[in-house]
């Protein structure tokens, strides 16, 4: 089972949410979504439980518990879908000039 937990304080690591989750049961994995150039915590994390009547008691018992000073949004993770994301930027895409995604584009002036 796959478990969204949001608003979370930039000091909590994924030991402490390994720590809070164990309390349930066992944790597969626990990853805490960082910005990819500081590095810095977004303020959400995925928990991953194998045994789902344990990720259900994990829900239910931490969503809206306070960790360091934030209380906590804890609910079952919803699936990806392609229209998430930060993508191409629409129509104008590939087209402004500098690079594109199949090499060094040539700008016109």
């Amino acid at each position: 089972m796959k478990i969204y937990v949001g608003n979370l304080s930039y000091e909590v690591t994924e030991q402490d949410l390994r720590k809070e989750f164990e309390a349930f049961g066992t944790v597969e994995s626990v990853a805490l979504i960082t910005d990819q150039y500081s590095g810095r915590s977004k303020g959400f994390a995925f928990i991953e439980m194998p045994n789902v009547s344990e990720g259900q008691a994990a829900i239910n018992a931490l969503n809206g518990k306070t960790l360091k000073e934030r209380t906590l949004t804890v609910n079952t993770a919803r699936p990806r879908t392609e229209s998430r994301g930060g993508g191409g930027g629409g129509s104008y895409g590939d087209r402004r000039g500098g690079e594109s995604r199949g090499g060094r584009q040539e700008r016109r002036y």
